[in-house]
Protein backbone atom coordinates (compact mmCIF):
# COMPACT_ATOMS: atom_id res chain seq x y z
CA UNK A 1 0.00 0.00 0.00
CA UNK A 2 1.24 3.70 -0.55
CA UNK A 3 0.68 6.57 2.16
CA UNK A 4 0.18 6.26 5.75
CA UNK A 5 -2.18 2.79 6.71
CA UNK A 6 -4.84 4.00 8.79
CA UNK A 7 -6.70 1.83 11.46
CA UNK A 8 -9.59 2.11 8.68
CA UNK A 9 -7.27 0.10 6.27
CA UNK A 10 -6.71 -2.79 8.56
CA UNK A 11 -10.36 -2.52 9.85
CA UNK A 12 -11.72 -2.45 5.86
CA UNK A 13 -8.95 -5.81 4.90
CA UNK A 14 -10.09 -8.14 8.00
CA UNK A 15 -13.81 -6.79 7.21
CA UNK A 16 -14.06 -5.31 10.98
CA UNK A 17 -14.99 -2.17 12.61
CA UNK A 18 -12.59 0.85 13.19
CA UNK A 19 -13.46 0.33 17.15
CA UNK A 20 -12.45 -2.71 17.52
CA UNK A 21 -9.15 -2.21 15.36
CA UNK A 22 -8.69 0.61 17.61
CA UNK A 23 -9.11 -1.12 20.97
CA UNK A 24 -7.09 -4.37 20.06
CA UNK A 25 -3.90 -2.04 19.31
CA UNK A 26 -4.55 -0.92 22.23
CA UNK A 27 -5.03 -4.28 24.03
CA UNK A 28 -8.52 -2.94 25.61
CA UNK A 29 -9.16 -6.57 27.45
CA UNK A 30 -12.82 -6.10 25.67
CA UNK A 31 -11.52 -7.75 22.36
CA UNK A 32 -10.73 -11.47 22.39
CA UNK A 33 -7.11 -12.39 21.85
CA UNK A 34 -7.22 -14.60 18.30
CA UNK A 35 -8.80 -11.16 17.29
CA UNK A 36 -6.22 -9.05 18.68
CA UNK A 37 -3.58 -11.58 17.10
CA UNK A 38 -5.25 -11.16 13.65
CA UNK A 39 -5.11 -7.18 14.12
CA UNK A 40 -1.49 -7.01 15.08
CA UNK A 41 -0.38 -9.37 12.21
CA UNK A 42 -2.52 -7.30 9.60
CA UNK A 43 -1.12 -4.46 11.00
CA UNK A 44 2.90 -5.31 10.88
CA UNK A 45 1.69 -6.62 7.51
CA UNK A 46 0.61 -3.24 6.34
CA UNK A 47 2.97 -1.41 7.60
CA UNK A 48 0.79 0.15 10.52
CA UNK A 49 2.26 2.86 12.53
CA UNK A 50 0.74 4.77 15.92
CA UNK A 51 0.41 8.03 15.86
CA UNK A 52 1.73 8.82 18.75
CA UNK A 53 1.83 12.38 18.03
CA UNK A 54 -1.80 12.94 18.06
CA UNK A 55 -2.11 10.82 21.24
CA UNK A 56 0.31 12.94 22.92
CA UNK A 57 -1.48 15.80 21.51
CA UNK A 58 -4.93 14.57 23.23
CA UNK A 59 -3.12 13.89 26.73
CA UNK A 60 -1.29 17.55 26.42
CA UNK A 61 2.08 15.13 26.94
CA UNK A 62 4.68 14.17 24.55
CA UNK A 63 6.72 11.98 27.17
CA UNK A 64 10.02 14.32 25.81
CA UNK A 65 12.54 15.70 27.13
CA UNK A 66 14.44 18.33 25.74
CA UNK A 67 18.63 18.85 26.30
CA UNK A 68 20.24 22.13 25.88
CA UNK A 69 24.15 21.80 25.99
CA UNK A 70 27.49 24.29 24.73
CA UNK A 71 28.98 21.38 23.33
CA UNK A 72 28.65 17.49 22.93
CA UNK A 73 31.80 16.71 22.32
CA UNK A 74 33.37 16.65 26.10
CA UNK A 75 33.76 13.77 28.29
CA UNK A 76 31.70 15.54 31.20
CA UNK A 77 28.31 16.33 28.73
CA UNK A 78 28.55 13.14 27.28
CA UNK A 79 28.78 11.31 30.86
CA UNK A 80 25.92 13.58 32.05
CA UNK A 81 23.65 13.22 29.10
CA UNK A 82 24.24 8.92 29.24
CA UNK A 83 22.67 9.27 32.70
CA UNK A 84 19.76 11.53 31.79
CA UNK A 85 19.19 9.41 29.13
CA UNK A 86 18.93 6.26 31.27
CA UNK A 87 17.01 7.99 33.91
CA UNK A 88 14.36 9.18 31.05
CA UNK A 89 14.14 5.91 29.16
CA UNK A 90 13.28 4.30 32.86
CA UNK A 91 10.24 6.45 33.29
CA UNK A 92 8.89 5.82 29.66
CA UNK A 93 10.43 9.52 27.81
CA UNK A 94 12.73 10.17 25.42
CA UNK A 95 15.17 13.03 25.40
CA UNK A 96 15.49 15.76 21.89
CA UNK A 97 19.53 16.64 22.57
CA UNK A 98 20.55 20.19 20.94
CA UNK A 99 23.95 21.56 21.08
CA UNK A 100 24.56 25.53 20.82
CA UNK A 101 27.70 25.59 20.13
CA UNK A 102 28.34 28.73 22.76
CA UNK A 103 26.04 30.75 19.86
CA UNK A 104 23.28 32.21 22.02
CA UNK A 105 21.25 32.86 18.01
CA UNK A 106 21.64 28.59 17.94
CA UNK A 107 20.77 28.69 22.01
CA UNK A 108 17.52 30.71 21.13
CA UNK A 109 16.87 28.69 17.83
CA UNK A 110 17.11 25.36 19.68
CA UNK A 111 14.90 26.33 22.56
CA UNK A 112 11.96 27.71 20.31
CA UNK A 113 12.39 24.16 18.24
CA UNK A 114 11.75 22.41 21.71
CA UNK A 115 9.29 24.31 22.98
CA UNK A 116 7.39 24.07 19.54
CA UNK A 117 7.95 20.24 19.57
CA UNK A 118 6.09 20.45 22.72
CA UNK A 119 8.56 18.98 25.10
CA UNK A 120 7.28 18.23 28.82
CA UNK A 121 10.20 19.59 30.03
CA UNK A 122 13.69 20.69 29.37
CA UNK A 123 17.31 20.00 31.30
CA UNK A 124 19.68 22.63 29.81
CA UNK A 125 23.50 23.91 30.47
CA UNK A 126 23.92 27.36 29.05
CA UNK A 127 26.17 28.70 26.48
CA UNK A 128 29.03 30.93 27.47
CA UNK A 129 27.59 34.12 26.31
CA UNK A 130 24.75 33.88 28.61
CA UNK A 131 24.37 34.32 32.00
CA UNK A 132 20.16 34.56 32.47
CA UNK A 133 17.41 32.25 32.15
CA UNK A 134 15.69 35.13 30.12
CA UNK A 135 15.31 32.68 26.79
CA UNK A 136 14.05 30.13 29.10
CA UNK A 137 11.11 31.99 29.76
CA UNK A 138 8.88 31.06 26.61
CA UNK A 139 8.60 27.69 28.42
CA UNK A 140 8.85 28.27 32.17
CA UNK A 141 6.30 31.13 31.75
CA UNK A 142 3.73 28.39 30.39
CA UNK A 143 4.10 25.47 32.96
CA UNK A 144 6.76 23.68 31.01
CA UNK A 145 9.60 23.49 33.82
CA UNK A 146 13.36 23.36 33.78
CA UNK A 147 16.18 22.05 35.07
CA UNK A 148 19.54 23.84 34.65
CA UNK A 149 23.21 22.09 35.24
CA UNK A 150 26.75 22.78 35.38
CA UNK A 151 26.46 26.23 33.43
CA UNK A 152 24.08 27.67 35.35
CA UNK A 153 21.79 31.27 35.50
CA UNK A 154 22.47 33.54 37.49
CA UNK A 155 19.56 34.59 40.17
CA UNK A 156 17.55 32.22 38.30
CA UNK A 157 13.97 31.24 40.54
CA UNK A 158 14.73 27.26 38.56
CA UNK A 159 16.65 23.84 40.22
CA UNK A 160 20.78 24.19 39.52
CA UNK A 161 22.40 21.21 39.98
CA UNK A 162 26.19 22.34 40.95
CA UNK A 163 28.92 21.71 42.05
CA UNK A 164 30.79 24.18 44.40
CA UNK A 165 33.40 25.17 42.07
CA UNK A 166 35.12 28.30 43.96
CA UNK A 167 35.59 25.41 46.95
CA UNK A 168 36.74 23.04 44.33
CA UNK A 169 39.11 25.64 42.83
CA UNK A 170 40.02 26.80 46.66
CA UNK A 171 41.44 22.95 47.27
CA UNK A 172 43.39 22.47 44.48
CA UNK A 173 44.92 25.85 44.93
CA UNK A 174 45.83 25.44 48.41
CA UNK A 175 47.05 21.94 47.62
CA UNK A 176 49.62 23.32 45.46
CA UNK A 177 50.67 25.97 47.62
CA UNK A 178 51.01 23.03 50.89
CA UNK A 179 53.63 21.74 47.70
CA UNK A 180 55.89 24.84 48.02
CA UNK A 181 54.35 26.58 45.21
CA UNK A 182 54.35 30.52 45.26
CA UNK A 183 53.86 31.68 41.33
CA UNK A 184 50.77 29.56 40.20
CA UNK A 185 49.40 30.22 36.92
CA UNK A 186 45.47 30.16 36.38
CA UNK A 187 44.59 28.79 33.24
CA UNK A 188 40.67 29.80 33.06
CA UNK A 189 38.15 29.95 30.18
CA UNK A 190 35.15 32.51 29.73
CA UNK A 191 34.96 34.20 32.66
CA UNK A 192 31.33 34.63 31.68
CA UNK A 193 30.49 31.00 32.40
CA UNK A 194 29.72 30.20 35.81
CA UNK A 195 31.74 27.58 36.39
CA UNK A 196 35.41 29.44 35.32
CA UNK A 197 34.10 32.56 36.93
CA UNK A 198 33.95 30.45 40.25
CA UNK A 199 37.18 28.30 39.83
CA UNK A 200 38.86 31.89 39.43
CA UNK A 201 37.26 33.10 42.35
CA UNK A 202 38.30 30.28 44.57
CA UNK A 203 41.64 30.21 43.02
CA UNK A 204 42.00 34.47 44.30
CA UNK A 205 40.12 33.14 48.31
CA UNK A 206 43.37 30.42 48.54
CA UNK A 207 45.98 32.74 47.54
CA UNK A 208 44.51 35.60 49.97
CA UNK A 209 44.07 32.82 52.40
CA UNK A 210 47.54 31.75 52.12
CA UNK A 211 48.91 35.22 52.29
CA UNK A 212 50.52 35.49 48.39
CA UNK A 213 49.46 38.45 46.44
CA UNK A 214 47.01 38.01 43.49
CA UNK A 215 49.45 38.68 40.47
CA UNK A 216 46.88 39.58 36.96
CA UNK A 217 49.93 38.37 35.10
CA UNK A 218 49.35 34.69 36.20
CA UNK A 219 45.77 34.22 35.37
CA UNK A 220 45.37 33.40 31.00
CA UNK A 221 42.95 33.20 29.03
CA UNK A 222 42.04 30.46 26.35
CA UNK A 223 39.24 28.76 24.52
CA UNK A 224 40.79 25.53 26.88
CA UNK A 225 41.43 23.25 23.79
CA UNK A 226 44.32 20.93 23.15
CA UNK A 227 45.35 23.11 20.18
CA UNK A 228 46.06 26.77 22.39
CA UNK A 229 47.68 24.82 25.14
CA UNK A 230 51.43 24.91 23.00
CA UNK A 231 50.88 28.55 22.98
CA UNK A 232 49.61 28.68 26.64
CA UNK A 233 52.95 26.97 27.75
CA UNK A 234 55.53 29.45 25.77
CA UNK A 235 53.82 32.24 27.24
CA UNK A 236 53.87 30.54 31.08
CA UNK A 237 57.90 29.91 30.36
CA UNK A 238 58.71 33.09 28.88
CA UNK A 239 57.30 35.05 32.11
CA UNK A 240 59.66 36.97 34.14
CA UNK A 241 60.12 35.00 37.48
CA UNK A 242 58.91 31.26 35.70
CA UNK A 243 55.94 29.99 37.41
CA UNK A 244 56.16 27.06 39.63
CA UNK A 245 52.34 25.84 39.52
CA UNK A 246 49.70 25.54 36.24
CA UNK A 247 46.25 24.86 37.69
CA UNK A 248 44.20 24.68 34.19
CA UNK A 249 40.44 25.11 34.38
CA UNK A 250 40.29 21.66 32.36
CA UNK A 251 41.81 18.54 32.25
CA UNK A 252 42.86 18.77 28.60
CA UNK A 253 44.83 22.20 29.11
CA UNK A 254 46.40 20.56 31.75
CA UNK A 255 47.18 17.86 29.41
CA UNK A 256 48.72 19.71 26.50
CA UNK A 257 50.14 22.10 28.49
CA UNK A 258 52.10 19.21 30.71
CA UNK A 259 53.26 17.43 27.08
CA UNK A 260 54.33 20.79 25.90
CA UNK A 261 56.62 21.27 29.11
CA UNK A 262 58.07 17.89 29.14
CA UNK A 263 59.01 18.48 25.69
CA UNK A 264 60.47 21.94 26.13
CA UNK A 265 62.64 19.72 29.22
CA UNK A 266 60.91 20.67 32.42
CA UNK A 267 60.36 18.19 34.95
CA UNK A 268 57.00 17.68 35.94
CA UNK A 269 56.33 18.22 39.25
CA UNK A 270 60.21 19.41 40.35
CA UNK A 271 60.09 22.35 37.82
CA UNK A 272 57.05 23.31 37.53
CA UNK A 273 53.96 21.60 38.66
CA UNK A 274 50.41 20.84 36.83
CA UNK A 275 46.91 19.89 38.09
CA UNK A 276 43.54 19.80 35.92
CA UNK A 277 39.79 20.16 36.49
CA UNK A 278 36.76 17.32 35.84
CA UNK A 279 38.93 14.01 36.06
CA UNK A 280 38.25 13.45 32.58
CA UNK A 281 39.84 10.27 31.33
CA UNK A 282 42.97 11.56 29.82
CA UNK A 283 44.12 12.88 33.43
CA UNK A 284 44.39 9.28 34.24
CA UNK A 285 46.30 8.10 31.17
CA UNK A 286 49.27 10.62 31.32
CA UNK A 287 52.41 10.35 33.00
CA UNK A 288 52.58 11.66 35.44
CA UNK A 289 48.95 11.35 36.58
CA UNK A 290 47.26 14.72 36.52
CA UNK A 291 46.13 16.36 39.78
CA UNK A 292 42.23 17.21 39.50
CA UNK A 293 38.84 17.48 40.78
CA UNK A 294 36.36 15.23 40.34
CA UNK A 295 33.71 16.47 38.81
CA UNK A 296 30.59 13.79 38.94
CA UNK A 297 29.48 14.31 35.68
CA UNK A 298 26.96 11.25 35.73
CA UNK A 299 25.66 12.07 39.38
CA UNK A 300 24.85 15.52 38.15
CA UNK A 301 23.02 14.12 35.09
CA UNK A 302 21.43 11.41 37.19
CA UNK A 303 20.27 14.51 40.03
CA UNK A 304 18.97 16.94 37.10
CA UNK A 305 17.36 13.49 35.84
CA UNK A 306 15.20 12.66 38.96
CA UNK A 307 14.06 16.31 40.08
CA UNK A 308 12.56 17.05 36.46
CA UNK A 309 10.95 13.72 36.34
CA UNK A 310 9.39 13.67 39.98
CA UNK A 311 7.93 16.92 38.91
CA UNK A 312 6.83 15.48 35.86
CA UNK A 313 5.00 12.36 37.38
CA UNK A 314 3.65 14.12 40.54
CA UNK A 315 6.26 12.96 43.27
CA UNK A 316 7.39 15.98 44.21
CA UNK A 317 7.39 20.25 43.11
CA UNK A 318 10.78 21.77 41.52
CA UNK A 319 9.16 24.65 43.22
CA UNK A 320 10.81 23.16 46.67
CA UNK A 321 14.10 23.07 45.10
CA UNK A 322 16.07 26.01 43.96
CA UNK A 323 20.15 24.93 44.17
CA UNK A 324 21.86 21.61 44.39
CA UNK A 325 25.44 21.28 45.48
CA UNK A 326 27.13 18.09 45.01
CA UNK A 327 30.33 17.22 46.61
CA UNK A 328 33.61 17.30 44.49
CA UNK A 329 36.71 15.52 45.67
CA UNK A 330 40.41 16.63 45.22
CA UNK A 331 42.41 13.62 43.63
CA UNK A 332 45.78 14.35 44.43
CA UNK A 333 48.36 12.49 41.92
CA UNK A 334 51.95 12.42 40.72
CA UNK A 335 51.89 15.47 38.61
CA UNK A 336 51.65 17.73 41.81
CA UNK A 337 53.49 15.95 44.47
CA UNK A 338 57.17 18.50 45.34
CA UNK A 339 57.20 17.26 48.99
CA UNK A 340 57.98 14.28 50.81
CA UNK A 341 54.70 13.31 52.96
CA UNK A 342 56.22 14.69 56.45
CA UNK A 343 56.83 18.19 54.55
CA UNK A 344 53.81 18.55 53.35
CA UNK A 345 52.70 18.04 57.28
CA UNK A 346 54.60 21.14 57.91
CA UNK A 347 52.99 23.24 54.93
CA UNK A 348 50.28 26.23 54.84
CA UNK A 349 48.14 23.84 56.52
Amino acid sequence: MSGEVTIYDIAEKLGLSAATVSRALKDNPAINSNTKKKIRAAAEAMGYRSNRFASNLRKRTTNTIGVVVPRLNSNFMSTAISAMEKMASDAGYSLIIVQSLESPAKEIANIRTLFNSRVDGLMAALSSEQETDIDFRILTDRGIPVVFFDQVPSGSSQPCIIIDNAQAAHAITMHLIGQGCKRIVHLTGNVKRFVYRERLSGYKMALLEAGIPFDEELVLHSDLTELSAPDIANRILEMDGRPDALFAANDMSAAACLTAFRERGLSIPGDIAVAGFNNDPISRLMQPNITTINYPAYQIGATAATYLLNHLTGKSSLQATNKVILHADLLVRESTMRLPHNDQLRSVF
